[in-house]
């Protein structure tokens, strides 16, 4: 069936809203739509669109609606995509509020992007709409670590465990479950230490004690806190992932929205395991040093759709639901 573009039929409008963000409604003779989103973001953020739809034709209420989200960069290449999930909707099916988050990856260039919907509505034919989105300039944090025999032997373990735990943690990451909506107003540090050891898109370069040096990007926020102190999920969500493994030390890994993970690397106990709800601000563990690490701290991680994002990007409205 062909799909049909919104813009060659009927107006769409903008208005201007909150920094980085913009509003857009459309209506026609059978419903509406009311959306928020991320209209201005940078390498390593996400884009992110809360839709509403509203049937005004009462016939057509209670069938269900889906949409997916498509991310072009300036040169028309597809950048990330996924699905909308439900937040909530009426019993009459009259109106359903849905959520979808595509990440921009690490090494895209600054310009203008294009935010591609295509959606069912109320189970009528598909439609679709673009929505202009700008990706600016930002400069990361480069630097040079260098690292002793012990951790050398761990960063450049080629064990069957470590590909095994490898293979493990990237399932994990792509097994979207549709029903997890656990949190979607804006997310908590883990912990209330301020101090910054290490930033999200930091470009590494390792030393190693036998004289070699390897080159990594650091996905994460490293905090330099004291080994033991507390650490808490950042939001509510289901704990994944519980485990010690061999680079990430005792980990913690927790399903937020659908797609959408925090990580908590190197740890020292643990105060949850896999299958766990926990809520925002409940500790998960304790700080420490183990796996791959200079000294004691907490490297706090985002995975959106299985990329990295920048955690601090969850720390504001993303969903736009707040009052």
């Amino acid at each position: 069936m062909k799909i049909k573009h919104i813009f060659t039929c009927l107006a769409i409008f903008f208005v201007s809203a909150a920094l980085f963000a913009r509003n857009a409604v459309f209506s026609n003779s059978d419903y509406s739509i009311a959306l928020a989103y991320t209209d201005t973001t940078f390498p390593g953020d996400a884009v992110f669109v809360h839709m509403t739809l509203t049937a005004t034709n009462k016939k057509i209420a209670s069938e269900n609606s889906s949409a997916t989200l498509t991310l072009f960069n300036q040169e028309s290449k597809q950048v990330d995509k996924a699905s909308f999930y439900v937040l909530s909707s009426s019993k009459a099916k009259s109106s359903v509020d849905m959520l979808c988050g595509v990440a921009v990856t690490l090494w895209q260039k600054s310009g203008s992007y294009t935010a591609k919907v295509v959606y069912t509505p109320f189970g009528l034919e598909p439609m679709e709409f673009s929505l202009p989105v700008s990706v600016l300039d930002k400069t990361f944090v480069s630097e040079t670590i260098e690292l002793d025999a012990t951790n050398t032997g761990i960063r450049t373990d080629a064990s069957p465990k470590r590909a095994e735990q490898t293979q493990k943690l990237s399932k994990v990451l792509m097994d979207f479950d549709k029903t997890a909506v656990f949190q979607v107003r804006k997310f908590s540090l883990p912990t209330p230490e301020t101090r910054r050891t290490a930033f999200f898109g930091d470009r590494r370069v390792f030393k190693y004690s036998n004289g070699k040096t390897d080159t990594s990007t650091h996905i994460g926020i490293d905090f330099g806190v004291p080994t033991g102190s507390t650490i808490t999920a950042c939001a509510s969500g289901k704990v994944v992932m519980a485990e010690e493994r061999i680079v990430t030390g005792w980990t913690v890994v927790i399903e937020h929205l659908p797609g959408l993970f925090s990580l908590y690397y190197h740890m020292n106990a643990l105060s949850v395991q896999a299958g766990q709800n926990v809520k925002a601000g409940e500790t998960i563990g304790q700080s420490g040093s183990t796996g791959v690490a200079t000294g004691p701290h907490l490297h706090w991680q985002m995975s959106l759709n299985g990329q990295a994002v920048n955690p601090d990007f969850f720390t504001n409205d993303f969903a736009f639901i707040e009052e």
